[in-house]
């Protein structure tokens, strides 16, 4: 059986905790900013946990992860 192909543009996008949760970037944080409130924008800088029902499609892009 061959390796599987990892899906680049989603491994660039997620990455593992230690407890194999998968961690995401916030989104809403690259333009129209002026409209945000501060503590709006330092808040879209903390990393989020990927929801439980899309785990297994990340997982499925990304699959040595």
């Amino acid at each position: 059986m061959p390796k599987m192909k990892t899906k680049r543009g989603a491994a660039k996008r997620f990455k593992a905790t230690g407890s194999g949760k998968v961690k995401r970037a916030q989104a809403y944080t690259s333009h129209i900013l002026t409209k945000k409130s501060t503590k709006r924008k330092r808040n879209l800088r903390k990393a989020s946990l990927v929801d439980a029902s899309s785990v297994a499609a990340v997982k499925r892009m990304v699959p040595y992860m």
